[in-house]
């Protein structure tokens, strides 16, 4: 396989394909084979960072959902950010994410500080 910069759809597919007879081989990391592997691995990254971006989340969207998941209730942020008042006007949008509730809530939540200050 000759590896170059992917950019086309054919040349993707084609790509894909010939990592996935590499993988069924399974390749030592270390050995050549398993060099190549890898660096057809960063073209096909590359190409699909490029024509199949990822958006990011909506902030409070990530809020709300990590809420869930931990069973929490507006009521239970307010130890960490303020009145419920406040908490219920930050989830609807109404107030602005500050760099300290962003820091708050990706330490206490979990949720990665690139999503909440997108």
């Amino acid at each position: 396989m000759e590896f170059k910069i992917i950019k086309t759809e054919d040349a993707y597919e084609a790509m894909l394909e010939w990592i996935d007879r590499q993988f069924d081989a399974a390749p030592a990391p270390d050995s050549p084979e398993g060099e190549q592997l890898q660096l057809a691995l960063l073209l096909v990254k590359s190409y699909e960072d490029e024509h199949y971006a990822i958006p990011m989340p909506d902030p409070m969207a990530a809020i709300k959902l990590k809420m869930e998941e931990q069973g929490l209730q507006n009521k239970d942020l307010t130890p960490w950010i303020g009145s419920k008042g406040y908490v219920s006007a930050l989830l609807s949008g109404k107030k602005p994410m500050t760099l300290k509730i962003a820091r708050i809530l990706h330490q206490k939540l979990g949720i990665p500080a690139e999503v909440l200050l997108a």
